[in-house]
């Protein structure tokens, strides 16, 4: 079974502002680019979203593959099993049940491992996803967050 790689990275213009998120895959030979930009998000869900996204772009089940990220919010989240209590608790008071939710489904399809990577400190492939989150939150044509957007309009983000 390959060993797949997974680098991903998140930005937004203004916390809430235009976002994207930027992924790279890459196992032996192969090798991948996502990334998508949204009109309105957070920073916090477009680095949840990369993730989400490098995972559901794997088109075979139980994979062995390890994450890359800057995020010490998704990192710790599931490296400290926060999310669990999260769960239990019905995300009281916690923002981005959505993507949890997602994260939880696909994750649990493959054997998951995260290392985290400092931001902005010249690791060629954190800078890279950098370069395609940043690039797609300024597109001219952005997709809509929709449960970001539905959820701040009625002041409670999920």
């Amino acid at each position: 079974m390959n060993q797949i790689e997974i680098y991903t990275d998140g930005a937004s213009s203004g916390n809430p502002g235009p976002g994207g998120y930027g992924v790279i895959l890459r196992s032996g030979s192969h090798y991948k680019e996502l990334s998508e930009g949204f009109r309105k998000t957070t920073n916090n869900r477009m680095e949840l979203l990369a993730v989400i996204k490098g995972l559901e772009a794997l088109n075979k089940p139980n994979q062995n593959v390890t994450i890359f990220s800057d995020s010490k919010y998704v990192i710790d989240a599931i490296e400290k099993r926060w999310v669990h209590g999260w769960v239990q608790k019905g995300f009281k008071d916690k923002k981005n049940k959505d993507l949890w939710l997602r994260y939880l489904d696909i994750a649990k399809q493959h054997n998951v491992k995260f290392n985290w990577v400092r931001g902005h400190n010249g690791h060629p492939e954190n800078e890279r996803c950098d370069e395609l989150a940043v690039a797609a939150s300024k597109n001219k044509e952005l997709l809509i967050d929709s449960v970001f957007e539905v959820e701040s309009a009625k002041g409670s983000l999920l």
